[in-house]
């Protein structure tokens, strides 16, 4: 049997970008790394955040009800290239951390699939995946997750499952 190239499937080129402070955001993206093969892209500040997580949340706090948007230490390269894009982030009071919505307004996201995903201490999704799909209005949003933070790098079996359950994924 020939196949022209017209014939073959064409694999989607797949960005995770993530923002993470303790771990367990680098963590979930590496899970979803791991499951369907994307290229890894941390979203790391200009400034670094204060090491007591005490001092995190107050630096955060103002950042977030001022609406700041605090720079970070690179792009993406050829963002064009993407079809799909993951966007992590921690729950930083009940919305995205700051970092997040920096590169979400840094890129142009508007004919890409977003997939957000977040980590959180408790508090769930919140605000997290809307804020995300607001700020990606321009773009085809896919239902997100949040896990909680610590156990995101092993919830493979539920990463997994959200994969499915997302057309794009549903050959896992």
């Amino acid at each position: 049997m020939n196949t022209n190239e017209s014939d073959e499937k064409i694999s989607p080129k797949i960005l995770i970008a993530y923002y993470t402070r303790s771990g367990n955001t680098e963590n979930f993206a590496n899970q979803i790394k791991k499951l369907i093969d994307g290229e890894l892209f941390r979203i790391e500040t200009v400034d670094e955040y204060p090491p007591s997580y005490q001092e995190v949340l107050k630096v955060s706090k103002v950042e977030i009800d001022n609406q700041y948007k605090p720079p970070i230490k690179s792009l993406v390269e050829n963002i064009d290239q993407y079809d799909i894009v993951f966007v992590g982030t921690p729950n930083w009071y009940s919305t995205m951390a700051p970092p997040v919505a920096t590169f979400l307004s840094m890129h142009d996201l508007s004919e890409k699939t977003i997939i957000p995903f977040a980590t959180h201490g408790g508090g769930g999704e919140a605000r997290c995946l809307t804020d995300i799909r607001q700020m990606s209005s321009q773009a085809t949003v896919l239902d997100g997750i949040a896990l909680y933070g610590s156990q995101a790098g092993t919830e493979k079996e539920r990463i997994l499952k959200w994969l499915k359950k997302l057309e794009t994924f549903n050959n896992l």
